[in-house]
């Protein structure tokens, strides 16, 4: 039983990244993004970034500078990439082998896939706390004196 409680469940893990991944983009880019989504899925991590965009990208793809624009984009991503992977490995305890990463500048929204180097290790909360309510209250009432 000790073992379990050391062990996160994956949605803990994936609220955690989420916050740190939002201050990541508040400190270096100063951008207030919205609230990341992460969903890890085994050795992968999808992560969607509204408002992943900074405004001198927005800028210069609203007057017709769209390659520079993508061409910041690359670079940015190119610079936040070590410090994705360094947070991703605290917070899930593995390396990361591969990161892609997209945005689109129409909409603000950024995508990251992260090819982990295995899965990490998360308790199952969902059978143990299904089952357990479930089963308790049954059998108490049962068993009591009326």
């Amino acid at each position: 039983m000790t073992g379990e409680t050391l062990e996160p469940t994956r949605g803990k893990l994936e609220r955690s990244l989420s916050q740190r991944i939002q201050a990541l983009y508040r400190s270096q880019l100063g951008q207030q993004t919205s609230q990341p989504l992460c969903h890890l899925l085994d050795d992968k991590l999808i992560i969607v970034l509204e408002n992943g965009v900074t405004k001198p990208e927005k800028l210069l793809a609203e007057n017709g500078q769209q390659d520079l624009a993508g061409q910041v984009r690359t670079q940015l991503e190119s610079v936040l990439e070590g410090q994705l992977k360094d947070l991703i490995k605290e917070v899930l305890g593995v390396g990361v082998t591969d990161l892609l990463s997209d945005a689109t500048l129409e909409t603000g929204r950024t995508g990251t896939i992260a090819i982990l180097e295995s899965a990490p290790k998360v308790r199952d909360s969902s059978s143990q706390s299904k089952t357990q309510p479930k089963t308790q209250p049954k059998t108490q009432p049962e068993t009591s004196e009326s």
